[in-house]
């Protein structure tokens, strides 16, 4: 058996975080980039769903889930994979971009309902992740009935002998590669179309990383492979080279965090509580919009929205120990601004896009386990706020020496002015917030 590391865990939940919370495509303005295996043949791209020439019942489908036109992703990457004969692509690309959707429609494009055994596999580094991807090939297959599902995951257990009729294949790297290999309910020889989905998250596990090897191996020569990651560090892009042969890249640049577009100050107390104060002063300016308040602590991200509450305040709060499912729920309602404030630490809101949010507060400043400023993080809780080139706020808390410090050197990294604010000019947050 083997257990996720914690780095896998934090990739995995996050991953199913964006998943569930993604209710559609993120829009995106980010660059395409295309490297062919052959730069000789023409590069297709489809501007429309019916230029691909789907079965009717899979155009449907498309349709029935709410898309009118690919995304970027999708008008690079479905050429390549519905083309005849198929070919291999190791892709790139962020939740929300559409890569779900792309990857189903090729899987049960290649399918043929007639024959009823295995034809497509796909493997997800956990349970979870697996039954996401399994409700989009039931949504995009409504109109398709023909076509089955079965789910390789440790609860499904199967009498020996049994013969699968199902034509598609999604599940877990060990439970796959024990019905290939050892229960032999799945003929390697058979598959079409081999997706390997979450590269990133799928080598945090040595074990996972070996088996999807393995299974790679007994599929044949001519057998479609898709891989699709978030990130490629170069770990992940040796084990992608490792599962596919001869690949069409496709890489989708990500969108610049800067801080261009956003006001930055700080505001100087003496404690935690005169911290709170200052945030009472500010809170009616802010709320005209939305806003995320980061804390250090789950400790003090679970004071600091009591205390907000207590006051009369509409808050929401994230806090590490919410199952993926809660945390999804409380994100829907602030995204829905049900809440107008979400108290978060920095954990739980890595990788959470939500468009509207325009005041970033750092309770905390963002520090490393050494006590060093932690600039990446900064970048990324304040960028969200000017995403989409809109204009962004974000409030720095002040209330010592070494906060001071970590801010200075924060300033100097990014050689942005973070200016002082007067929490009792309201007229001014009011201005920027507005």
């Amino acid at each position: 058996k083997y257990y996720l590391s914690k780095s896998q865990n934090d990739k995995a939940a996050q991953s199913l975080l964006n998943k569930l919370i993604r209710s559609n495509l993120v829009n995106t303005t980010n660059q395409v980039e295309v490297l062919q295996r052959d730069p000789n043949s023409p590069l297709y791209s489809v501007k429309s769903f019916e230029e691909l020439r789907l079965k009717p019942q899979l155009l449907q489908g498309v349709y029935a889930m709410g898309f009118n036109r690919p995304s970027k992703i999708q008008e690079n990457a479905l050429p390549m994979m519905l083309a005849e004969p198929p070919q291999n692509l190791i892709a790139q690309s962020q939740s929300g971009t559409g890569k779900t959707a792309a990857f189903v429609l090729a899987m049960l494009s290649h399918v043929d309902p007639n024959n009823k055994f295995p034809q497509a596999l796909c493997v997800s580094p956990t349970y979870e992740l697996a039954l996401q991807t399994g409700k989009v090939i039931e949504q995009m297959g409504k109109h398709y009935s023909e076509v089955k599902l079965v789910y390789a995951i440790r609860g499904n257990k199967l009498q020996r002998g049994t013969q699968l009729q199902e034509q598609v294949v999604i599940g877990t790297p060990g439970t796959m590669l024990d019905w290939c290999l050892k229960f032999k309910f799945i003929d390697p020889k058979k598959i079409k179309v081999f997706v390997l989905d979450e590269a990133d998250v799928m080598i945090a596990t040595q074990g996972h990383q070996d088996q999807s090897i393995r299974i790679q191996r007994m599929l044949p020569k001519q057998c479609q492979m898709l891989l699709f990651s978030a990130t490629f560090e170069e770990t992940v892009w040796n084990f992608a080279q490792r599962i596919v042969p001869d690949p069409n890249i496709i890489k989708l640049k990500r969108e610049e965090e800067t801080l261009d577009t956003i006001k930055q100050y700080y505001v100087l107390c003496n404690s935690k509580e005169e911290k709170f104060m200052a945030l009472c002063n500010i809170y009616g300016a802010i709320t005209i919009a939305q806003a995320m308040i980061f804390c250090h602590t789950r400790k003090t991200a679970g004071w600091l929205a009591g205390e907000l509450s207590r006051e009369g305040h509409q808050v929401a709060l994230l806090s590490g120990e919410m199952q993926v499912e809660q945390r999804a729920a409380v994100i829907d309602r602030f995204r829905d601004g049900k809440e107008k404030v979400l108290v978060t630490t920095n954990v739980c809101a890595r990788g959470i896009d939500v468009e509207q949010v325009s005041v970033v507060i750092n309770f905390d400043l963002p520090v490393d386990r050494d006590g060093n400023p932690d600039n990446e993080t900064y970048l990324h809780r304040i960028g969200r706020t000017g995403r989409f080139g809109k204009r962004g706020l974000a409030i720095n808390m002040v209330d010592s020496r070494f906060s001071m410090n970590v801010l200075n050197k924060i300033q100097d990294h990014f050689n942005k002015k973070i200016e002082k604010l007067d929490t009792d000019d309201l007229d001014e947050i009011e201005k920027i917030a507005g």
